[in-house]
């Protein structure tokens, strides 16, 4: 298949280069060159402007954030693309804007498949990304050889595309609210003058045996907040985006304003380059411990 692949951030980059390892043709491209220069040398065809990824069979879009989709998507690539296009949006992204973009999209005849994912950079180079899909079924059946040369799970999810986008916030939320909460109690516990590995070990060996307790705990216990796999302002970006969410339906989540502000804080301390489980140092301070 004749595919377009726009943002080839550390998560991009792998899901750009399972599609060209599963042989399908891919344009790619990138605001800085690098990554794409890097997929030529294994069969990708960079390309310098994102309207051209937009003019084969299916583009996949892998974007930073709401501006950079807008931007690109919006701005540049779809009022290229021809009718019957097929596209799969698989930044995280506000649901407000997954909204816009159905609309957009229907404007154009191009087909709209929301599909975020679940997983770091390494999980995306492996092909082992969990896709929450939603669209039309049979743009959903169109994207499936693509989401499976990514991913080792596709969750259908609903008929609207931005249904994934409000599901994978509730789900980056959910994951947000479980650093939080082992970050008080690690915080707790080594005040007391007890390692916190004993508390992760105690967690992830139990009553919380689950990935997200027993990689972020120990990433948590270690204090080993860098190289990121995902940054700090980004969890800030995600919980704000739920928050909206929930305001736009009027469901409260108070939890939400916790870690927002604790986002903030880690942030104004300078760990904006850090992984997001940096927010635990937060609870540190507050603690003494710092």
């Amino acid at each position: 298949m004749d595919i377009g692949f726009v943002g080839l951030g550390s998560m991009g980059s792998g899901m750009a280069r399972r599609l060209v390892g599963a042989g399908h043709r891919v344009k790619v491209w990138n605001r800085s060159p690098g990554p794409a220069e890097a997929l030529a040398k294994e069969g990708a065809e960079p390309v310098s402007r994102p309207e051209a990824a937009f003019g084969g069979e299916a583009v996949v879009s892998m974007l930073a954030n709401d501006a950079a989709v807008r931007e690109v998507v919006l701005g540049q690539g779809l009022p290229a693309a021809r009718p019957g296009l097929l596209h799969l949006s698989m930044s995280t992204i506000t649901v407000k804007l997954c909204q816009e973009m159905e609309a957009a999209h229907a404007r154009a005849g191009v087909l709209l498949v929301g599909a975020p994912v679940l997983g770091r950079p390494d999980v995306a180079a492996a092909g082992q990304l969990n896709i929450l899909a939603a669209g039309e079924e049979a743009a959903v059946e169109k994207a499936a050889p693509l989401l499976a040369a990514m991913g080792r799970k596709t969750w259908r999810i609903g008929p609207r595309p931005h249904q994934a986008s409000l599901v994978k916030l509730a789900v980056n939320f959910s994951l947000a609210a479980a650093i939080e909460a082992m970050s008080e109690a690690f915080a707790l516990v080594e005040a007391h003058g007890l390692d916190p590995h004993i508390a992760h070990e105690l967690m992830s060996g139990t009553l919380f045996a689950a990935p997200a307790y027993q990689g972020y705990g120990r990433t948590i216990a270690d204090r080993a907040f860098e190289p990121a796999g995902f940054k700090l302002p980004l969890g800030l970006k995600d919980v704000r985006s739920a928050m909206e969410a929930g305001e736009a339906v009027g469901a409260p989540m108070p939890f939400a304003s916790v870690m927002r502000d604790n986002f903030l804080d880690a942030i104004a301390h300078g760990d904006s380059e850090k992984d997001w489980s940096a927010v635990s140092q937060v609870a540190r301070r507050r603690a003494g411990l710092v």
